[in-house]
């Protein structure tokens, strides 16, 4: 049970994109490069979690004596709780993950590992919720787009551009690998998060990408923008150590690990990443 959920969510999500024809058959091949390494790290961890457990506890007026020192002993239990919760893991960069170029515009969604929430108010509707919590198990991959400094109602700031590029662009992942009677989100779901609180921010000068009609009845959607917690926080830029000149991308998989962080104008990597796995609609 320590793994074998998180061995079937790892293998599930990516068969079904297989058999969707949303992805190449190689993507296959990670879930063995991702998940032995994931059994090797467990077992050796329960060889010695067992030695530790048989072992009396080390008297700390004897420094020389045989035992376990008990901080010692705390620190590996703690750990154990994360390794077996999944937040331990940590995934190599490979097809599906990205090297750690540009880690630094948010170090805190280390890339490979679980996609860490953080507080947030919707700006449509000013309600308080946590952002992992939009990210549902649904086959789909999440961009989430962490504005920079500027004003993201004005055209020159990186978000706006971005959603310019994402809406229009022929090299767009979004439109290249979205079947064309289908929702825009329905395979890249595009969320961003703004920098101020948002009392700041009126939702009808945002980019329209942002603001996409889906649906049978082509209703709005307005639940694609965020704001940071600011009343009762901690700030989602803060918690997560976001750039808030630049911004980034936070790119998130299927089965909500950290795919890749990128620059807010980085069009041809975010194009390519996706281009190496995925195929055009």
């Amino acid at each position: 049970m320590n793994v074998s959920m998180q061995d079937s969510f790892n293998l599930g999500w990516k068969m079904a994109s297989v058999l969707l024809g949303r992805c190449s058959p190689t993507i296959l091949r990670t879930y063995s490069d991702e998940r032995r390494s994931v059994a090797e790290e467990l077992i050796d961890f329960d060889r010695k979690w067992a030695k530790m457990f048989s072992a009396p506890p080390r008297d700390p007026s004897k420094p020389d004596s045989e035992g376990v020192d008990p901080a010692e002993f705390q620190k590996y239990f703690m750990k154990q709780l994360r390794f077996t919760a999944g937040t331990e893991t940590r995934y190599a960069p490979s097809l599906i993950c990205g090297k750690p170029t540009y880690q630094h515009l948010a170090e805190g969604f280390p890339i490979g590992t679980r996609f860490h929430s953080a507080p947030v108010i919707r700006l449509a509707d000013a309600k308080p919720m946590h952002l992992g919590h939009v990210v549902k198990a649904d086959g789909r991959w999440r961009l989430f787009a962490f504005a920079d400094a500027e004003d993201p109602a004005a055209v020159t700031c990186r978000l706006h551009a971005l959603c310019a590029f994402l809406a229009a662009s022929p090299d767009s992942p979004v439109r290249k690998h979205t079947p064309k009677d289908a929702d825009v989100d329905s395979v890249i779901d595009v969320r961003a998060v703004l920098q101020p609180g948002h009392r700041e921010h009126a939702i009808e000068t945002m980019p329209p990408f942002l603001l996409p009609r889906k649906g049978r009845y082509g209703l709005m959607d307005y639940e694609k923008m965020f704001c940071p917690d600011l009343k009762n926080g901690p700030d989602i830029f803060d918690e997560r150590i976001i750039d808030r000149k630049r911004g980034c991308m936070v790119v998130v998989r299927p089965d909500q690990y950290v795919a890749h962080v990128l620059p807010l104008d980085a069009y041809d990597e975010l194009a390519t990443f996706f281009g190496g796995f995925m195929l055009e609609a």
